[in-house]
């Protein structure tokens, strides 16, 4: 296995995982589980998903150096957010400042944090400025559509997720194991 110490060293950069297309959460669990396959503590924050049991939820409880946290609501926010859902998203940040900041996490995943400033329940500066306050070698990946103009300067990779075409326009619906 590398040295845990020069694979540390390498890290550092923000990735967003952005678009209409699918697979913008799939990807970032993807990066989650290879970083924690090779020894990395990993956390997990996620914005908008409450914990019921998704299946990337129940995948991360097979990896001890993997923290996940679902800090969302039971309910989808609309395009005018409640201030309970603004509340959420701001205790969110700061829970995932704390982590971020502790020392403990060499991969930082904020699951649809870049939702939550779409949806106006974060800005796009609080949530740079956050990032830039963290530990050198922490690498963050941030999901979520309507990826802002500052975010994409800030960051170091932007992906975006072209939806081409989905199952769901011919009535199928999300699959256990699939889709979540």
């Amino acid at each position: 296995m590398e040295n845990l110490a020069e694979v540390r060293e390498q890290l550092g950069l923000v990735q967003i995982y952005t678009g209409n297309g699918k697979g913008k959460s799939t990807a970032a669990f993807g990066l989650a589980f290879r970083a924690a396959g090779r020894g990395l503590n990993v956390l997990i924050l996620q914005f908008l998903k409450p914990a019921v049991g998704y299946g990337e939820q129940v995948s991360c409880e097979r990896f001890p150096n993997i923290t996940l946290l679902s800090m969302g609501l039971d309910h989808f926010v609309s395009k005018v957010p409640k201030q309970e859902d603004i509340d959420v998203a701001r205790k969110a940040l700061e829970k995932s400042c704390e982590l971020m900041y502790s020392g403990k996490y060499d991969v930082v995943v904020l699951d649809e944090a870049v939702n939550a400033v779409r949806l106006n329940l974060l800005t796009d500066t609080e949530l740079i400025d956050a990032l830039k306050r963290r530990p050198a070698n922490v690498e963050v990946v941030l999901t979520g559509r309507g990826i802002t103009p500052a975010l994409e300067e800030y960051a170091d990779l932007v992906t975006e997720m072209k939806l081409v075409k989905h199952p769901y326009d011919k009535g199928v619906q999300a699959r256990v194991g699939i889709e979540y």
